[in-house]
């Protein structure tokens, strides 16, 4: 028979119907003498199953009652703590020592043992420390003695644990590894030490554990709505050992700084001064950042993390938050108050942190930062390798935290040109083919025009790709059918699952409904949104003349999920010789860099919502890249930035 209550102590009505078993010796009757007699021998029995159920429960001072304790009031205290020494989640006691499940228990053969006045109980107990390990789960053992006819339970303290001798208490210590780092493609850590303080307690000088505590959650409150647990932070003081520091937040300055004054407010806090890797050193909206667990990122994170731990709160440090940061190991102890004579009574080991190596190269990665540091609104870049897929670069400016340059969802416009060309060139179109540029073209009763207005004279796809004749690709949209589009940027990765681990946006086109919507996918308007990522990874296909899944971690291994995709030949080598009119003579000729190998690409500006969108799409060498910047600019002029490495002047 068990019982089980929660952490509150209250009593759970799914296992605690107790059947009361009433040992009675049946009556004998002496016929010859017609007299009668009934004798019943007490059992030790009923006392054993009510102290447990009373100590289960929560009433300490009835289960105190059942025992021979002089103190009662010490007896009832002593069990009342024992939950809070170990901020137990759970705790259920049985009758008789721990068995298998599926096994059966003779109660009254297991339980006690009885010799004369006295006997001998054994009972289980089963603590739940919330924990990600195994519950811990014992064998309690208790004394009974026959006093003027009633069975009472002999108070040790060893009666709450074996080995848990007078003086003494319980205690819960967490060892928490340090942290491993995010690092570059070399191994190199991409977090850098940052000034701040850990805030902690020693729980056996606090006066009133309850009210620091409710004054640090207040405290955190106050500063931007930070959510702390406090009931699960109050058990971490409670159950921690009484002499020892308990860390409880770190808080990087000077960003926290407020929150630290707040802090040196409450009486009984501590604060330590440390230098600590908390900070991404770059591209930080992929890398994340660090921050006291609160209540809403403990439910992402899980176990077996505790309020105010520092964890992940953004980017790779959040959804890697278990390799870097491993698993804590947990130790029940007993201990006398001022830590002395500590035995480990059970250990649950953690697991060590392991670092994460991405793909970013730290010689590209400042580069391309430089590039967007000029502008005045929000603007992303990205940069990766098409022979391989590996994203070296992940710049984001102005971005409020956000990293745009993968999971942006922008239109592409005319920079969505590189996708409706390679469709032509497979179509049977070639960069020679003679086409007009028209001021304005109609294409199933919708009315297109060129961005910088007017028209051109006839000239080769090449020409007219290189100047952004939007009109030319309206009006040839007529070649293609819907289905053939579509395939076309499937084949460029448009829209398909990477398998890359962090949050991206791999594009969108939506199939179009006539002609008018075929013509508008074109120009990259209508039904199209794409990613800086998604548009990298189509200006790498003219280089390679592969198309390639990204990939961003090295370990643990993105696991590309789609399959490399080789494009014609014929139709690549043409496009090669489009983008790369388009920088030598055309829209996007202010990337051109005079130097090393060339430069091929497209600049465009799309329209989202009444706001631009300004693009460039482009390559060099084994390096693919594109830009999106929330307003009107040009590019193209980003470009000799990024590859130089200088400002512009």
């Amino acid at each position: 028979m068990s019982f089980r209550s929660d952490r509150r102590g209250r009593l759970d009505p799914a296992r605690s119907r107790v059947r009361r078993v009433i040992s009675a010796a049946g009556c004998a009757v002496l016929v010859g003498s017609g007299a009668g007699a009934c004798f019943a021998e007490p059992s030790a029995l009923p006392t054993m199953r009510d102290f447990l159920i009373a100590w289960q429960v929560g009433n300490h001072e009835a289960a105190a009652r059942k025992t021979t304790g002089a103190d009662r009031a010490t007896v009832a205290a002593a069990l009342d703590q024992v939950r809070g020494q170990l901020d137990a989640a759970s705790l259920k006691l049985a009758l008789g020592a721990p068995v298998q499940a599926g096994q059966e228990r003779d109660e009254r053969d297991k339980a006690i043992e009885k010799t004369g006045e006295a006997a001998t109980a054994r009972f289980s107990v089963k603590v739940d420390l919330g924990e990600n390990g195994e519950p811990w789960t014992y064998t309690g053992l208790m004394h009974l003695k026959r006093i003027k006819g009633q069975w009472k339970v002999q108070w040790d303290p060893s009666i709450i644990n074996p080995n848990l001798k007078a003086g003494q208490r319980l205690a819960v210590v967490t060892e928490v590894p340090p942290r491993a780092p995010i690092q570059d493609s070399a191994a190199r850590p991409l977090i850098r030490k940052v000034n701040a303080d850990i805030v902690g307690v020693y729980p056996g000088q606090l006066r009133d554990p309850k009210r620091t505590v409710d004054q640090i959650t207040r405290a955190a409150r106050a500063d931007g709505g930070q959510q702390l647990d406090s009931e699960r932070l109050l058990g971490r003081v409670r159950s921690a050992p009484p002499n020892a520091f308990l860390p409880l937040l770190t808080l990087q300055r000077p960003e926290s700084n407020a929150l630290i004054l707040r802090l040196r407010q409450v009486q009984g806090l501590r604060f330590q001064p440390v230098q600590t890797p908390m900070a991404p050193e770059l591209a930080p909206e992929l890398v994340g950042g660090l921050g006291p667990a609160t209540a809403d990122r403990l439910q992402q994170v899980g176990a077996p993390y505790q309020p105010g731990d520092t964890i992940g709160v953004s980017g790779l440090q959040l959804l890697l938050q278990r390799r870097l940061a491993g698993i804590p190991t947990v130790r029940v102890v007993a201990q006398n108050p001022d830590g002395s004579g500590r035995q480990e009574l059970r250990s649950w080991p953690g697991q060590n942190p392991a670092p994460v190596r991405t793909t970013l190269d730290r010689r590209l990665q400042p580069r391309a930062d430089l590039a967007l540091s000029g502008l005045r609104t929000p603007a992303s870049m990205v940069v990766v390798r098409p022979s391989t897929g590996e994203v070296l670069a992940v710049a984001n400016h102005l971005t409020g935290g956000r990293n745009l340059a993968m999971e942006g969802r922008y239109p592409p416009g005319m920079a969505f040109s590189v996708v409706s060309a390679e469709a032509l060139l497979n179509a049977g179109l070639s960069q020679t083919t003679k086409a007009d540029c028209p001021a304005t073209t109609t294409v199933g009763g919708r009315t297109f025009s060129n961005p910088g207005g007017g028209a051109r004279k006839q000239d080769t796809l090449q020409m007219q790709f290189a100047n952004s004749c939007a009109t030319t690709l309206a009006a040839l949209s007529g070649r293609l059918n819907g289905d053939a589009l579509l395939a076309e940027a499937g084949k460029l990765g448009i829209g398909k699952d990477w398998g890359l681990s962090a949050p991206h946006f791999s594009g969108s086109v939506q199939a179009p409904a006539n002609d008018a919507e075929k013509a508008a996918i074109m120009l990259g308007q209508g039904k199209v949104e794409v990613s800086p990522l998604a548009m990298a990874l189509v200006a790498g296909v003219v280089e390679s003349g592969t198309w390639r899944p990204p990939y961003l971690l090295n370990d643990p291994r993105d696991p590309q999920q789609v399959a490399a995709q080789p494009l014609s030949p014929v139709a690549t080598s043409d496009l090669k010789l489009l983008m790369r009119r388009s920088v030598f003579a055309g829209a996007a000729r202010d990337a051109e860099v005079g130097t090393g190998a060339v430069v091929r690409g497209v600049a465009a500006t799309a329209d989202q919502n009444g706001k631009p969108i300004s693009w460039f799409v482009g390559s060099r060498g084994d390096m693919s890249f594109a830009i999106a910047v929330e307003g009107k600019v040009n590019a193209a002029k980003l470009v000799p930035i990024f590859l130089t490495g200088a400002p512009a002047r």
